[in-house]
C-alpha cells in the first residue's frame, strides 16, 4: 500500500501543477491504421474463451517480439506482457487490453463473422468477440508499434498488458487481472499508473466517455439456501415452510438498500435471479434455493451490504422456524478512476478525440476486472464509442449481444489515445 500511496500523492500534486501536454496529438499513419483493422478482423474471426486464449496469445507475443520488446508469456495462464523501455529515464506505466471472447453465436452481418465453436460448461457453443476485446487488443498492438517506433522520444517504460479471462475464469479455475496481480505482475514491473479502454455500443464512434472516481459497479453473486421441514400442503403446521421464509427473505432484503445503506454515497442494487424450490403443488419442500447479484459503487457500502444481507436472511428465516445459509461469492470490485490522474489526462483525451467528443459518462452497473489493477495503483479507464455516426447509440445492440457491431473508425482514436497517454504522462 505504501507504493500506492506514494503514487497517489504524486498525482495529487501534479493535478495542482500546470499541464505540460504537447499542443498537437501524435497520430498514426493510414498504413498503421489499416494494420490495426486487419489485426482486429483476424482476432475477431478466431475468438477464444477465458483461459483458453492459446492462438490469441501466440499472435500477440509474436507481434511484441517483432517490435524488439522484452516479452513475458504464460502470465495468469495465457496472458502476454510486453515491456518497452524508452531512451530516456521516466515513469513506468501500464496499459491493458483484455483477450477473451464470449459463448455467443454471432449474428451480425460482417464479412469477418466468427464461426468458431468451443466447449463451455460441457456443451458445444458458438464463440464471438461480443464485448469488443478484439478491438482492445488490436488498438494496444497498434499503440505498441507506434510507441516502439518513437522509442528515442519516450521517457520511462511502458508495460503492455494483454490480459486473459476478463469475462470470468471457468468454474474451478483462477484467472484475469486478480490472478495476474497474485502472480506478482505489478511487483515485478512497479507501474505508477495503469490505463485501459473499453469499446462501448452506447456511444458514438470516436467519442470518449470518462468519469472521475467510481465508473463501473462491483459485481458479487450471492446464494441463499433456506432449509425447512417437508410436510403436506394441507397441513403446513406439520413442518416448516421454506417457501414462505424465502418469500420474506426476498422482500426483507430490499430494505437493505432502501433503509440500511447510506445511498447518498452511491447507488446500489440487490437483485434475485433464481428462486428454486418444490416439485409438487401440494407438497411443502424441505429446501428453497435463492441466487442473485449485488451491484454497488462504494467499497465501504459493499462490505456493509454483505453483512446486512447475511443477517437479514438468517434472522428472517429464524423467525419462521427455518434456517438460511448465505454464501457470497465476491466478484469484481468497483472500477475507480483516480481523480488526479483523470484530470491530468483529460486534456490528452480532448486533443485526441476533439473536445466536443469527450463526455462525462453515467455510472455503469456492469463490472470490469480492470478494477483490480486500479485498486492497486492509480488507474484511468474510459469508454470508446463504436456505434456509427447517425445511428442512435441508445438503441444499438449492446455489448454481449450476438448483433454487437463496432465501427472500425474508432480504432484509430483508441490507438492514438493509448499513444498520447503514454507520451503525455511521461512528460508530466
Amino acid at each position: 500500500m505504501k507504493a500506492v500511496t506514494t503514487a497517489f500523492s504524486a498525482l495529487a500534486m501534479l493535478a495542482l501543477s500546470p499541464t505540460t501536454h504537447a499542443q498537437e496529438p501524435v497520430t498514426i499513419s493510414a498504413e498503421l491504421e489499416q494494420k490495426v483493422i486487419e489485426w482486429r478482423r483476424d482476432l475477431h474471426q478466431h475468438p477464444e474463451l477465458s483461459n483458453r486464449e492459446f492462438r490469441t496469445s501466440k499472435v500477440l507475443a509474436e507481434h511484441l517480439n517483432a517490435l524488439g520488446m522484452e516479452v513475458e508469456t504464460g502470465v495468469a495462464h495465457t496472458g502476454v506482457i510486453g515491456v518497452l523501455e524508452g531512451a530516456n529515464p521516466g515513469p513506468v506505466i501500464a496499459m491493458r487490453a483484455d483477450m477473451d471472447a464470449l459463448p455467443v453465436v454471432e449474428k451480425a452481418d460482417v464479412p469477418f463473422k466468427s464461426t468458431a465453436v468451443s466447449e463451455y460448461r460441457g456443451e458445444e457453443v458458438g464463440v464471438m468477440h461480443a464485448c469488443g476485446h478484439d478491438l482492445h487488443m488490436s488498438m494496444l498492438m497498434g499503440a505498441a508499434e507506434k510507441l516502439a517506433s518513437m522509442k528515442d522520444e519516450l521517457n520511462g517504460t511502458v508495460v503492455f498488458i494483454f490480459q486473459p479471462a476478463e469475462e470470468g475464469a471457468p468454474k474451478g479455475e483462477e484467472g484475469g487481472a486478480e490472478l495476474m496481480l497474485k502472480e506478482g505482475l505489478f511487483e515485478r514491473y512497479k507501474p505508477e499508473a495503469v490505463f485501459g479502454i473499453h469499446v462501448w455500443s452506447a456511444g458514438t464512434a470516436g467519442h470518449i466517455g470518462y468519469r472521475e472516481g467510481p465508473l463501473m459497479a462491483s459485481s458479487d453473486r450471492f446464494e441463499i439456501t433456506v432449509k425447512g421441514q417437508q410436510t403436506h400442503g394441507s397441513r403446513p403446521w406439520g413442518g416448516v415452510d421454506p417457501i414462505v421464509a424465502a418469500g420474506q427473505i426476498i422482500s426483507n432484503t430490499q430494505t437493505i438498500i432502501s433503509r440500511q445503506v447510506d445511498i447518498t454515497k452511491a447507488p446500489a442494487v440487490v437483485s434475485f435471479g433464481i428462486v428454486d424450490g418444490g416439485i409438487r403443488n401440494n407438497i411443502i419442500p424441505d429446501e428453497v434455493y435463492l441466487e442473485g447479484t449485488i451491484r454497488n459503487f462504494d467499497m465501504g457500502n459493499r462490505a456493509q451490504i454483505f453483512e446486512n444481507l447475511t443477517t437479514t436472511a438468517e434472522m428472517t428465516a429464524k423467525a419462521t422456524g427455518a434456517e438460511a445459509h448465505v454464501h457470497i461469492d465476491e466478484g469484481y470490485p468497483v472500477t475507480i478512476n483516480n481523480v488526479a490522474l483523470t484530470r491530468q489526462m483529460l486534456p490528452t483525451m480532448e486533443r485526441v478525440a476533439g473536445k466536443e467528443n469527450v463526455h462525462v459518462n453515467d455510472l455503469v452497473t456492469g463490472a470490469e476486472d480492470f478494477s483490480f489493477f486500479a485498486l492497486d495503483v492509480p488507474g484511468l479507464f474510459v469508454f470508446l464509442g463504436v456505434t456509427p455516426e447517425g445511428q442512435d447509440a441508445k438503441t444499438a445492440p449492446s455489448n454481449h449481444s450476438p448483433y454487437f457491431y463496432a465501427d472500425e473508425s474508432s480504432l484509430k482514436v483508441g490507438t492514438e489515445l493509448y499513444v498520447n497517454w503514454a507520451l503525455d504522462y511521461s512528460n508530466l
